[in-house]
């Protein structure tokens, strides 16, 4: 009997997409022999789903499973061809089943749970539906007793966000977790890519930086055509690129300004720091857009999110801090193919 390796297995699957142990048992009734070992799979309806592998699955829905003593909670992306079949009983019943397991047994990767006995029924279902279906990704975050965990699924089950925040007791944790929803659901709508500007490389500031002034100079071109008024141009984006030397220049040009308008040097002190806010705020736009601490909380505007969960935390006599987030949003990030109606009729009619 030929020995059935590793790489085989792993061949079979690349061509199958069925899980690893049918392919494994099937290599070994067929002696190693990978066309007999198709054929087994495909008689046994296993290899059906592996028909679908060009489709593209853009649609589905998030999960969301929290411990009920906010020690842990995860959130799973599992996609669909359409949306028709996302709002499938069995399809949410999958959903739900596989943020319950990977909750429970935390598998490494999207890999690890497919070879698991789990993985082997998630793909039964995916053939009992009849559409290319994908586990896509998921995530985990922990909290011990002096973190506040937890999380937000929006209703139409299509975004789901965990986050955690490291307090200075338990006390506050516990009281800061109905907050963390808050937060939860801010990140849901606005839409954070990372915690913070100080996670920014360098490079991609840089770029983002020449590519936010041009846009912002062709909306004054239209501006100034409709005769509105014009948007300030910034020099920065970020908090990042606001270096001590920047910021003593900024002032630097603000005593300026007030000097050319004959303000009175006794009242300075009263305007400066109002007009160094506004040039923070002006240059600072990138870490609004994509830094969750950075970001105007949607719930009070006057603060950030680092700002409003630091005044909710000294409410309760406290400290918090974020330290961490997880937000998943259906098909973000794919690239749905574009379906040439009149081009495939063209195609068939030649």
């Amino acid at each position: 009997m030929a020995a059935v390796t590793a790489a085989m297995v792993k061949e079979l699957r690349s061509a199958t997409d069925a899980p690893m142990m049918d392919c494994k048992k099937v290599l070994v009734e067929a002696d190693g022999d990978m066309a007999k070992a198709t054929e087994l799979l495909k008689e046994r309806g296993i290899a059906k789903a592996a028909k679908k592998a060009d489709r593209v699955a853009a649609e589905g829905l998030t999960g969301i499973v929290i411990a009920d003593d906010f020690s842990k909670a995860t959130v799973i992306e599992i996609n669909s061809e359409t949306d028709f079949v996302a709002q499938n009983e069995g399809f949410q019943n999958l959903v739900k089943d596989t943020a319950q397991e990977i909750f429970t047994n935390q598998p490494a990767d999207v890999a690890a749970f497919s070879a698991s006995a789990f993985g082997e029924k998630f793909q039964a279902e995916v053939i009992k539906i009849g559409e290319k279906i994908e586990l896509r990704r998921f995530n985990t975050l922990t909290a011990d007793a002096t973190t506040a965990l937890n999380g937000y699924i929006h209703s139409n089950n299509r975004i789901a966000v965990i986050v955690t925040a490291k307090c200075d007791s338990e006390k506050t944790a516990e009281g800061m977790r109905a907050f963390m929803k808050q937060v939860a659901m801010h990140a849901s709508a606005m839409k954070p890519t990372t915690l913070s500007y100080k996670d920014f490389d360098a490079a991609y500031v840089d770029s983002e930086t020449i590519g936010r002034i041009e846009v912002i100079k062709k909306e004054n071109e239209e501006l100034a055509r409709l005769k509105k008024p014009l948007k300030n141009v910034p020099q920065y984006i970020s908090m990042s690129q606001l270096t001590d030397e920047v910021m003593v220049e900024a002032e630097a040009n603000i005593k300026e300004t007030l000097k050319a308008q004959n303000k009175p040097e006794k009242i300075w002190d009263k305007i400066i720091p109002g007009s160094l806010a506004r040039f923070i705020s002006d240059n600072t736009t990138l870490d609004k857009e994509q830094a969750l601490l950075d970001q105007n909380f949607v719930l009070d505007e006057k603060k950030t999110v680092a700002q409003a969960v630091d005044a909710a935390a000294k409410a309760l006599g406290g400290t918090a801090e974020i330290t961490n987030f997880v937000r998943l949003e259906v098909g973000e990030g794919i690239e749905k193919k574009e379906d040439d109606f009149a081009a495939e009729v063209a195609a068939q009619m030649g």
